[in-house]
């Protein structure tokens, strides 16, 4: 039996797994209020992407504490494969189904849709089961993403960079010198916030110089600084810190636009300051706290189990709402909330399916095959 088959899982922090799941869920929540918005200015859920950003920080952190005590009897293959086993089948189910949805997602967004052919749609897909990004002149919807199917497959290109980083030799760094390296992370992170033209770090999912930077220092600072947080704090006991940092990371998310369009740069500093400060102080609480309760339990692990899937198949449904809200003259308010609530409740119904039906079923059987 090979050594890497005798590393057995530790066990998980159940809060960081619910709060997980609330950022999952909000993320939901901002990608159905954004096309009702007038401007990046007046989006009811105005930060939810910076859940993005807390995914990075949360994934730092679990991999440190997952794997770094563990590498005498790991190998780099042996790390890579576990990831591609925990990522991996959620990614080619997430671009499966936005390949099975494409064309009815016809709508004056997206007029172009029907005048894709079949084996272009089918190459896309293929393309999109590896996370490798798609050039513009294979940009089959005209949103100008690298992957056209499945929205929110850039942030898993750019976790994949991170674990590759992180199992090539960014690994083999001492805190110190993981600390310097931070710093500079948190700089270059500092500097996207206050000076970008938009005043937000909104980005990464375009292959262009722009968002490619955007996109690593989205991703360097936070994976990097979840390691080092790993490394040199201790968790204590905190009573409620399931509670407190789930309104925290809610009222983070949900906080309206800050600075209006005279000082762009006071909402830059803003997001820096959530991602530099406040999002390692909500990660090291949530270590800290205990679950007592088995309802408490219960709901962390329910939502840490559903966050994974939700993230990575409701853009599917996304779609349609896009093409329907593009497809009205004159919105009701009562209409979109309904149909904004049926979308929200058909990705919860889609990502609990995925769940029980086919990544948890088909993670253990790959699991078993690497034994």
């Amino acid at each position: 039996m090979n050594p890497e088959s005798k590393i057995e899982p530790k066990p998980h922090y159940e809060i960081l797994d619910g709060l997980r799941g609330i950022a999952a869920v909000i993320v939901v929540l901002f990608h159905l209020a954004e096309p009702l918005a007038t401007s990046r200015f007046d989006n009811l859920v105005n930060h939810g992407y910076l859940a993005v950003d807390f995914f990075f920080l949360l994934s730092g952190y679990v991999i440190g504490y997952a794997y770094d005590d563990r590498w005498k009897k790991l190998t780099i293959g042996a790390f890579l494969k576990r990831r591609l086993i925990r990522l991996q089948p959620m990614v080619i189910l997430g671009m499966t189904l936005g390949a099975i949805g494409f064309y009815f997602t016809d709508s004056t967004i997206w007029p172009l849709i029907h005048n894709v052919p079949f084996w272009k749609l089918i190459l896309v897909m293929i393309i999109g089961y590896t996370l490798l990004p798609l050039p513009l002149s294979m940009d089959i919807r005209g949103w100008q993403e690298m992957h056209p199917l499945n929205s929110v497959g850039w942030s898993l290109f750019f976790e994949y960079i991170a674990n590759i980083l992180y199992a090539l030799g960014l690994r083999k760094l001492s805190n110190k010198s993981l600390l310097i390296f931070v710093l500079f992370a948190a700089i270059a992170l500092l500097h996207l916030a206050i000076t970008s033209p938009n005043g937000d770090i909104a980005g990464g999912w375009t292959l262009n110089f722009e968002h490619m930077y955007i996109g690593i220092i989205r991703t360097l600072y936070p994976f990097f600084a979840g390691l080092l947080l790993s490394r040199i704090t201790r968790p204590v006991r905190i009573k409620n810190a399931f509670l407190w940092c789930g309104l925290l990371l809610a009222a983070i998310l949900f906080m309206p636009r800050i600075g209006g369009e005279e000082y762009l740069w006071k909402n830059g500093l803003y997001e820096a300051i959530c991602i530099i400060l406040i999002f390692p102080a909500i990660v090291y609480i949530g270590a800290s706290g205990i679950v007592t309760g088995k309802l408490g339990n219960k709901l962390c692990k329910f939502l840490g189990d559903l966050s994974y899937p939700l993230y990575m198949t409701h853009y599917v449904l996304v779609y349609f709402y896009v093409a329907w809200v593009s497809n009205q003259k004159v919105i009701d308010p009562t209409t979109a909330l309904f149909y904004a609530v049926l979308t929200f409740s058909g990705a919860l119904i889609l990502a609990y399916i995925s769940l029980k039906y086919y990544d948890e079923p088909l993670r253990k059987w790959l699991q078993r095959k690497q034994k």
